[in-house]
């Protein structure tokens, strides 16, 4: 009983661990790395398609995002999530897999018109998406699932998005019965539509972000609406438009509850009819997911909307952009408008055009409600450049630069503490994770100093034997080197060759006549491939 830590250790992005129990091999999340990298993350300790079960957490890409690749490399057992996560991974993972693509085409013309012929591959392809939804089992909030001999699993609400769960894991090895807690990403209390986080009350063992694990949110309830209706009167009155880069899933349907609001109660006195602008298909399609599991996931301040007959997410005057066409002429309108656009961190997508039109223009207002990692674009402007580069072209900013304080899905310091206070037993080892590398060590100290936990704040590679609650190998911190690409083409080929050598294996003790035909196939291709 092994775990061994991946993704997330003294970063944000990127969470995966590995779990060796039962003679099975199980990943907890299988992340894309986001913004800036600082260390190297340890590879897998098994090939990919030697993992058993992913357990997923959530639908972000930071937790879900590399589930294709992991296809790519020859992964075919099951994928465990709730049945909300599997709703928004169905959109989710395609979505990024369109978006590797595109760039990819676009590095490739980019590469010609510079004569540099070397072609430059997608991290995965929709193929590879596709693959992996095709292995998604949806699970039931708070049903205890067995999912093999000797482990069993339940989903916790845990209120950080729809669909969200912390991940409790009981594992029966060698006549020892160990739990495993994973937190996921813990939700703050108080959000619009979903409920608040639940507590988990036993475990020996627990893994938890640290996201804020230094920081305090107000200690007063924000006011979002009525901050949200100051800043859209004041931008709508110099004639400017409000642009939001917002998440498609999550933080998208969050402002749409409180635009509806603020229209409700007629708060933006002289612009009451002020359009709205949802331009990102994925977000489209997202808040369509957001109704469709509104008895499962809402909380009741939203369900008593539901029940008068209201549609939390709807209202007159949103106008949904699916379309480039639709999406180029918003920015042709000069009526006062609000511009929801993905990305949140304005690395990718719609909102990098409507940060070009709008950036410049001193009666805008672009508001931030998202967290913005270093090194997105999110965060250059937040931290108040002069000017920023998009497709080629310089543009200075001039428009203001707000942000929504508190807007957060993720627990303060103070929702950390609470969780893990939830526990009615210390558990053995608390592994702090999901966190910057000072807020890791800050986090995971105030947890032995102030709280009397015992706590490892662990980096990538280092491994633990649960059995035993022992480090067999604590990893050292290994500053980011300039590396191959993790969609690199020929590391695919290696693990199709791994794949192929399993297979082997497992045929083992077959009729001779079976393995004289698959030697006679094997051969045939090397004979193809063979350059000597």
């Amino acid at each position: 009983m092994k775990l061994t830590f991946i993704g997330a250790d003294h970063e944000v992005t990127g969470s995966c661990h590995y779990l060796e129990a039962c003679g099975k091999h199980i990943l907890v999340d299988y992340g894309m790395e986001q913004g800036v990298k600082v260390f190297e993350t340890a590879p897998l300790p098994v090939q990919e398609n030697m993992i058993d079960y992913v357990l997923l957490t959530h639908a972000h890409i930071d937790h879900s995002g590399m589930l294709p690749l992991l296809y790519a490399r020859g992964f075919r057992g099951q994928v465990l999530m709730t049945d909300a996560t599997a709703d928004l991974c169905s959109i989710m993972l395609r979505d990024c897999a369109h978006i590797q693509m595109q760039e990819a085409e676009w590095r490739n013309r980019k590469a010609k018109r510079h004569e540099k012929m070397e072609p430059h591959d997608p991290v995965y392809t929709m193929e590879d998406a596709d693959g992996i939804i095709a292995r998604i089992v949806p699970c039931h909030y708070d049903a205890v699932i067995d999912l093999c001999e000797g482990v069993k699993i339940r989903f916790t609400d845990i209120g950080h998005l729809l669909g969200s769960s912390s991940i409790e894991v009981w594992v029966n090895e060698e006549g020892q019965k160990k739990k495993i807690v994973f937190s996921g990403d813990i939700g703050n209390k108080n959000q619009p539509l979903i409920k608040d986080p639940k507590l988990t009350r036993e475990a020996d063992y627990v893994v938890m972000e640290s996201t804020y694990g230094n920081r305090i949110h107000s200690m007063d309830k924000p006011d979002y609406v009525t901050e949200l209706a100051r800043i859209l009167s004041d931008t709508f009155a110099k004639g400017g438009n409000v642009v939001i880069p917002s998440f498609a899933v999550g933080r998208t349907q969050e402002m749409l509850y409180f635009l509806r609001k603020i229209k409700a109660d007629r708060l933006v006195e002289d612009f009451p009819d002020f359009p709205v602008y949802v331009d990102s298909p994925l977000a489209v399609e997202a808040t369509g997911i957001f109704n469709k599991n509104i008895y499962n996931c809402f909380d009741e301040e939203a369900m008593e909307l539901v029940r008068q007959g209201i549609n939390p997410l709807q209202f007159p005057g949103l106008h949904l952009s699916i379309t480039s066409d639709e999406s180029i002429m918003i920015n042709f309108d000069e009526t006062p408008k609000v511009i929801l656009s993905a990305s949140g961190m304005c690395d990718a997508g719609r909102v990098r055009h409507h940060l070009k039109h709008n950036l410049w223009r001193p009666e805008c207002t672009i508001l931030f409600v998202g967290y913005q990692a270093v090194g997105t674009l999110g965060r250059i402007i937040v931290d108040g450049t002069d000017e920023v580069k998009l497709f080629g072209e310089t543009i200075s900013v001039r428009a203001r630069i707000a942000k929504l304080a508190g807007m957060s899905g993720h627990a303060d310091k103070n929702g950390l503490l609470e969780w893990i206070g939830g526990f009615e037993k210390k558990p053995q080892r608390v592994f702090v994770v999901h966190g910057e590398d000072s807020i890791c060590e800050e986090f995971r100290d105030c947890l032995e100093r102030e709280y009397g936990f015992t706590a490892s704040a662990p980096y990538s590679g280092s491994r633990y034997d649960l059995l035993t609650n022992t480090c067999e190998y604590a990893a050292k911190p290994v500053l980011l080197k300039k590396r191959r690409k993790a969609g690199d083409i020929f590391d695919r080929l290696l693990a199709a060759g791994q794949r192929l050598l399993n297979v082997i294996r497992k045929n083992e003790g077959g009729t001779n006549k079976d393995l004289a035909k698959f030697a006679d196939q094997i051969n045939s291709l090397c004979d193809k491939w063979d350059r000597d």
